[in-house]
């Protein structure tokens, strides 16, 4: 069984997820309101994903024998100055959730709570794939 704090917290990235999700479906409507498509396409694909990952957390917590409580998603910007700075805020945002899942995966570990930390760790990976990612669209100039 889950700890209830570990419950909450579980839920509060369930929160988080779906705020990534809407944040970027709004991004891609942005970028496909100044007919970059295949931009908007592409940010589509990462709210698609940020709902999964959303549902995988629920379905831990439903297995662990945990509450799932669904809370308000509060709202998203809808404008912003440049499709680079669409990606400017995507990266800034990932930073922030890549801070959220380390938390998770530290309280997992206080916990002793092997099981949530085993399965944290494919979100961690993901993390640092998405940062790279994304940081390639705001500064292709440093790839080398």
């Amino acid at each position: 069984m889950l700890s209830k704090k570990m419950e909450k917290s579980l839920n509060e990235q369930i929160n988080t997820e779906f705020y990534s999700a809407y944040l970027y479906l709004s991004m891609a409507a942005y970028l496909e309101e100044k007919d970059l498509r295949r931009m908007g396409h592409w940010m589509q694909k990462h709210f698609q994903e940020e709902t999964q990952h959303a549902i995988k957390i629920y379905s831990y917590i439903i297995d662990r024998r945990g509450k799932i409580r669904l809370n308000p998603i509060r709202e998203v910007p809808i404008d912003w100055k440049s499709p680079l700075h669409v990606f400017e805020e995507m990266l800034r945002h990932e930073q922030q959730v890549t801070t959220a899942i380390n938390k998770l995966y530290n309280q997992a570990e206080a916990e002793r709570d092997h099981a949530t930390a085993i399965m944290l760790e494919d979100f961690i990976n993901e993390q640092v794939e998405e940062e790279s990612t994304i940081g390639l669209h705001c500064y292709p100039s440093q790839v080398s």
